[in-house]
């Protein structure tokens, strides 16, 4: 059997994106993505079980669910500011799937487990170098759980893509460092 072509399955995981934020997942199907990918049915199914496969396998190659690399400004709040702007910009371009997403993964249960079952481990690491060198600066007294940090500021941008909705400015991004993730990293470090 010849190799699968990964020409092939970016065309396929391409239509599916550009599907899933034209549609949304309910309907979206099989044969709209194979139309839009010029692939058979045949073609999806031999890499894919069915379509909650193929919208996970999207999401977990696709969306940008590790921590951004920040740079390093010198300061914690500088390098927060230029981690969660990121964070921010990340999500802001994948705005159209995630709302059609969000609300999927809430009632479709296969789906969802289809998910968790599959999603990768999200890499912490720069999250983790600015919180060290927040303590060799002597800025925090010790380093935290850098994935509770960045789970929270997560939290802070799906509540304002959800609620308020994009553009994430400027304002937001110093609000949410000012106000919220500064002095819980501190408290979370004292």
């Amino acid at each position: 059997m010849a190799p699968l072509d990964p020409g092939r399955d970016r065309a396929i995981l391409d239509a599916t994106m550009e599907l899933l934020s034209e549609v949304g997942y309910d309907r979206m199907t099989v044969d709209q993505i194979a139309k839009r990918a010029r692939a058979s049915k045949a073609t999806i199914y031999r890499r894919w079980a069915g379509k909650p496969e193929l919208v996970v396998d999207v999401i977990c190659r696709r969306f940008d669910m590790d921590a951004p690399p920040g740079e390093d400004t010198g300061s914690l709040r500088g390098d927060l500011c230029s981690t969660f702007r990121g964070l921010c910009e990340a999500v802001e371009r994948k705005h159209t799937v995630v709302i059609g997403l969000s609300s999927t993964l809430v009632s479709n249960q296969e789906l969802a487990r289809t998910l968790r079952a599959h999603m990768p481990a999200k890499n912490h690491g720069d999250v983790g170098a600015l919180l060290d060198r927040a303590v060799k600066r002597g800025e925090l007294a010790r380093s935290v759980d850098p994935g509770r940090l960045f789970g929270l500021a997560e939290a802070l941008v799906w509540h304002r893509m959800i609620f308020l909705g994009p553009p994430f400015d400027e304002a937001f991004v110093q609000e949410s460092v000012d106000g919220v993730l500064m002095p819980v990293v501190s408290a979370w470090a004292s």
